[in-house]
C-alpha cells in the first residue's frame, strides 16, 4: 500500500511537491506551538518559583517568547531540503528567507535581554544616580540597524558590507532622521555625567508645566509625574538647552525652607507701658529678653537723665519689638524646626497693607504633607498670639466690617 502511494505520487510530481510542502509546513506550525505554548508556559511557571530576579525579568521583557521565534525559522531552513521537487531559485529564496527570519529573531531577543538588563540594573540603588536605559536605547537602536541591513543583505544576496560603505554618502540623511536621538544622547550622556537629575527627584519646569517627581529617564524623554498625577514628557536634550529647577538639594539637606509674612496694622503700634513690661515678663518666652532689655534701658535712659523726662527723649519697648523677640524664640524653641539653618523674623518696608514682619525658616520635614502641617501649626499659633500684644492682623474691609460700621453710626446717630 505504501508503495504503491509512494509511485503514485512518482508520476505526479505537482501533488507530490504539494503534499510536502503541506507536510513541511504542518510540521512548522507544531514545532512553533510546541515552543510557544509549551516550552515557553514550562518557563513562565519555572521562572516564578525561583528566587532570582534576572530570570523574572527576562520571562517579562518575552526573552524566551522571541527565542521561540527561532523554531519555525530553523525547521524552515533545515527541513526545507527535504520538500522534493523545489528548483535551484526556489531552495534558494526560501533559504534566504529562513536566514533573514532567524536573524531577526535573535536581534529580537537581544533586544529583550538589553531591556531586562535594564530592569535588574534599576533595582540596585545606584541606578538612580546612574541610569542606563539611555544608553541601551541608543544599543538597541544599532542593534535593530545592524539586523536590518543583515536581513536586506541576505535577502538580495549581496554582502552587507555593500550598505555599510554607502552610510557614508547618507551621513547627512541621517543626521537630519536621526537628529532627535543624537541631541537626546549627548544630553543623556552629560545628565549622567554631572548628576543633573535622577529618578525620584522633585523638578520644576514651567515652561513645560512640570512640577513633580521624575518617574522615568529615557533617552529621548524625561517623564515626570506632576502632583495632580498626570504627566509630563520632556524631551531630554531640553533639560540642557534650558533651566529647571531640582528640589533634591532640599530633601537631601533636611531642612525645607519657610518664607511668609504676617501684615501688622500700624495704627496698632505702639511703647509699652511699665504695667505691659511686668506681664510680658511672666511669658516664658519673653522673660529673659524683657530682663535683658530692661537693662539696656534703663542703663541708657540713665545717661541721658538730662534729656527730660519726656518719655520721646527716652529709649522704650515697642509691642511690634517684643512681639517679633516672641516669635524668635518660640521658633527658636520648636522641636519640629531645623536648628542648625537659617532663622530670620525680620520687619520688612511698610505698605498700604500694612508692616510686614516676615519669618524665614527651616523645617525639619521635608514631606509636603508633614512639611505643609507644621507651617499651618506655627503661623496658627502666631496669629492667635496676636492680640496679646495688643496688635491688629492688617486686611481689607469685609462686608461684616461695613455692616458693623454702619450698625455703629445708626446707634449714634440714635443717640444723637
Amino acid at each position: 500500500m505504501r508503495a504503491s502511494i509512494l509511485d503514485w505520487l512518482g508520476q505526479h510530481p505537482l501533488v507530490f511537491q504539494l503534499v510536502g510542502i503541506a507536510i513541511g509546513a504542518f510540521a512548522v506550525t507544531v514545532g512553533y506551538l510546541i515552543a510557544k505554548r509549551y516550552v515557553v508556559a514550562w518557563l513562565g511557571r519555572l521562572v516564578k518559583r525561583t528566587e532570582t530576579d534576572w530570570d523574572d525579568a527576562l520571562h517579562h521583557n518575552k526573552v524566551f517568547v522571541r527565542l521561540a521565534y527561532l523554531v519555525p525559522a530553523l525547521l524552515v531552513y533545515y527541513g526545507e531540503q527535504l520538500v522534493p521537487g523545489i528548483g535551484e531559485g526556489l531552495d534558494a529564496l526560501i533559504q534566504r528567507a529562513a536566514v533573514a527570519a532567524i536573524i531577526w529573531a535573535a536581534a529580537l531577543a537581544a533586544g529583550g535581554f538589553l531591556s531586562a538588563a535594564n530592569e535588574i540594573y534599576r533595582s540596585h540603588p545606584m541606578a538612580k544616580t546612574r541610569p542606563i536605559k539611555g544608553y541601551l536605547q541608543i544599543a538597541k537602536i544599532v542593534l535593530y540597524l545592524l539586523a536590518a541591513v543583515a536581513v536586506v543583505a541576505v535577502l538580495i544576496g549581496q554582502s552587507p558590507l555593500l550598505f555599510l560603505s554607502g552610510i557614508g554618502a547618507m551621513t547627512a540623511v541621517l543626521m537630519l532622521v536621526f537628529k532627535d536621538t543624537l541631541l537626546s544622547l549627548i544630553a543623556s550622556i552629560q545628565i549622567t555625567s554631572t548628576d543633573m537629575v535622577r529618578v525620584g527627584d522633585w523638578i520644576e519646569m514651567p515652561q513645560f508645566g512640570a512640577d513633580g517627581d521624575v518617574v522615568d529617564i529615557a533617552l529621548h524623554t524625561v517623564k515626570v509625574q506632576n502632583w495632580d498625577k498626570t504627566i509630563t514628557t520632556i524631551p531630554t536634550y531640553k533639560l540642557i538647552e534650558g533651566s529647571f529647577k531640582n528640589w533634591r538639594g532640599m530633601s537631601e539637606s533636611g531642612g525645607r525652607r519657610i518664607k511668609r509674612s504676617i501684615n501688622l496694622d500700624i495704627s496698632s503700634i505702639r511703647f509699652l507701658t511699665e504695667r505691659d513690661i511686668e506681664r510680658y515678663e511672666r511669658f516664658a518666652l519673653l522673660t529673659d529678653y524683657i530682663r535683658e532689655r530692661k537693662g539696656d534701658i534703663t542703663a541708657a535712659n540713665e545717661d541721658e537723665a538730662s534729656a527730660g523726662d519726656e518719655r520721646v527723649n527716652r529709649r522704650n519697648l515697642t509691642n511690634i519689638g517684643t512681639f517679633r523677640a516672641y516669635v524668635v524664640n518660640y521658633l527658636r524653641n520648636h522641636p519640629r524646626l531645623h536648628g542648625r539653618m537659617t532663622l530670620i523674623v525680620r520687619q520688612l518696608q511698610p505698605t498700604p497693607n500694612g508692616v510686614p514682619i516676615e519669618i524665614y525658616t527651616f523645617s525639619g520635614e521635608t514631606e509636603w504633607v508633614a512639611y505643609e502641617g507644621l507651617q499651618s501649626d506655627i503661623f496658627d499659633h502666631l496669629l492667635a498670639i496676636v492680640p496679646e500684644f495688643d496688635l491688629r492682623i492688617f486686611q481689607s474691609p469685609s462686608s461684616h466690617d461695613f455692616a458693623a460700621f454702619a450698625r455703629a453710626r445708626g446707634e449714634v446717630g440714635g443717640a444723637a
